[in-house]
């Protein structure tokens, strides 16, 4: 590589870091120094005394984690806690390491008959993680941990005395490692945190807690939960994990109560019902969550689960049937529904500006399930680590929607980071004569010389599903992606028509206006650390547009 590539790189990267971090709020770029550097003086002493309950805590849904004493499966992948070191193993990945300091098989199902192995861990956690040091003290794990340990105890189970000194000692340390540069679900995790601390202990120090946790999430709720109901960071599974915390502070409030103020509870339960309906609009018929942005089953509570846990807590939660038609105007999110097709689709903004570490460059991308089972998918989310992996997977050839020239339509990298970023434009939507229509376009593309806006309208009746696409301007290279569920087969019969099927359902599909249609091998990810093979119909772009179409009986 000559002098002047490597001056180029280096160019382009600082522009692309430019891009970056001019979007970011103040506080967190004063917030990132303040966190690099700033280190408190930690009060280790007794923990305050608790206050008494009403009854004990009740359990959202959750499979348990731990398979054995010491041995846990997280992310799709089994290890063994042998010895104090492996708490911080540098071999395994972060994600992994940090659900182990969750602590969250202390509120999964069946989790009474392993107490013993939780109170076991509870000791080994105070007894090896000396405080400030390692994973575990860093402040989304410390915030899960805080409330997964009074939640056990709420259940009816007992902190020894050093245990308790240790929960008291990491909301002390929390209180003093807000991430201010992170915002978001994190900064709301931490605020959940010290409002169940400040709840469940006694005192002046407990109350200062508290009050701290509330202002925060006070100022957080209007901001995090938008118009629709959605998690303004447009995951539908961080929007199912806020929703439980919804429910866990609520749940909180009655269990001990007259100590949260009743208006905190009152804008909370406000907040709950339009966070359901979002949740429910982002559904398969399976079940499951719709794969937009980082997103994965087996992390956050199901609808249904969380639908049980509201009634399992008494509140008034309707599920109302959808209507064909449902629009998240904030989130950018279309749900069509017509016979036993349901279409869901992004034509939104990947997320907040100053906040878009979860975004995917998947705008104008669908998933497409019939007879309740899913058909056309995105790729999901399956790493978090920073690694080509997690490149690929946030880009936009593993999503059903349109690549130009090879680039993605959002400048996702990193494992969190997004420069120039697609806008959504002219988004509409309309019933015509029993055809449910959805239009819309986006900017991400017009950074390339010569190219204009992607264009891409949706048609969907109860036997067929038309998608149009064109790109303005100089086409360059454009091909259109529709990536099938790994149950589902693309048979190809001529050079723009065949078959999508699987045992028991067939869809017949046609391409008109590509310059080429191929069948390739791709891959999918359910979960964190699942992949599985699939495969991805590619259609290149004419200058007149591609017109796709799947039809069914």
């Amino acid at each position: 590589m000559n002098q002047a590539t490597k001056r180029g790189g280096s160019v382009a990267r600082t522009m692309r870091l430019w891009r970056t971090v001019r979007r970011l709020r103040p506080i967190q770029v004063w917030g990132r120094f303040w966190f690099l550097f700033y280190r408190p003086c930690l009060k280790v002493s007794p923990a305050p005394s608790n206050r008494d309950t009403l009854s004990t805590w009740r359990f959202c849904s959750r499979s348990a984690s731990m398979t054995g004493p010491m041995t846990f499966r997280f992310l799709n992948v089994e290890g063994t806690l042998d010895s104090s070191g492996d708490w911080n193993r540098e071999s395994w990945p972060k994600l992994w390491l940090y659900n182990l300091h969750y602590f969250d098989d202390l509120v999964s199902e069946g989790a009474m008959g392993r107490t013993g192995w939780h109170r076991e861990l509870i000791l080994r956690w105070a007894a090896e993680n000396p405080p400030r040091c390692g994973v575990g003290w860093e402040p989304y794990p410390t915030s899960l941990r805080i409330v997964n340990w009074i939640k056990w105890v709420l259940a009816g189970n007992v902190l020894d005395a050093s245990s308790r000194t240790s929960l008291s000692t990491q909301t002390r340390w929390l209180r003093k490692r807000l991430e201010v540069h992170l915002l978001g679900n994190h900064l709301w995790a931490n605020a959940k945190a010290l409002i169940f601390a400040g709840t469940y202990f006694r005192g002046r120090e407990a109350d200062a807690w508290r009050n701290r946790g509330l202002s925060i999430l006070r100022r957080e709720l209007d901001e995090q939960i938008l118009a629709d109901g959605g998690h303004f960071e447009r995951s539908p599974m961080y929007h199912a994990i806020l929703l439980e915390d919804l429910l866990d502070l609520v749940q909180l409030a009655g269990l001990i109560p007259g100590v949260i103020p009743d208006e905190e509870a009152v804008r909370w339960r406000e907040k709950i019902p339009q966070m359901f309906h979002w949740l429910q609009v982002m559904t398969h018929p399976d079940g499951g969550i719709a794969f937009f942005n980082d997103a994965a089953l087996g992390v956050a509570p199901s609808y249904a689960a969380l639908m049980r846990y509201a009634r399992l807590l008494g509140e008034p939660i309707q599920e109302n049937a959808l209507a064909l038609l449902e629009v998240l105007p904030e989130s950018g999110y279309v749900r069509l529904e017509s016979g036993a097709a349901v279409l869901i689709a992004d034509v939104g903004e990947v997320g907040p500006d100053y906040l878009p570490g979860h975004a995917h460059a998947d705008t104008l991308s669908f998933e497409l399930s019939l007879h309740g089972k899913r058909v056309l998918v995105n790729g999901g989310t399956s790493t978090y680590q920073s690694v080509e992996e997690r490149l690929r997977e946030r880009g936009t050839a593993t999503h059903n929607t349109v690549e130009v020239n090879g680039t993605d339509s959002s400048e996702v990298w990193g494992s969190f980071r997004v420069a120039r970023r697609a806008r959504p434009d002219n988004v509409f939507w309309a019933e015509e004569n029993g055809v449910l229509l959805l239009h819309a376009m986006h900017d991400g593309y017009e950074r390339l010389r010569g190219v204009g806006k992607v264009v891409r309208i949706w048609r969907l009746d109860k036997n067929r599903l038309e998608v149009i696409d064109r790109v303005e301007g100089d086409l360059a290279h454009s091909t259109a992606r529709f990536r099938a569920d790994p149950s589902f087969e693309f048979v190809q019969k001529d050079e723009a028509a065949g078959v999508l099927k699987n045992e028991n359902i067939s869809l017949r599909w046609s391409v008109s206006g590509a310059v080429d249609v191929r069948i390739v091998p791709g891959l999918w990810h359910p979960g964190f650390g699942l992949s599985e093979g699939c495969q991805v119909m590619e259609a290149d772009l004419s200058g007149g547009g591609l017109q796709t179409e799947f039809t069914w009986n």
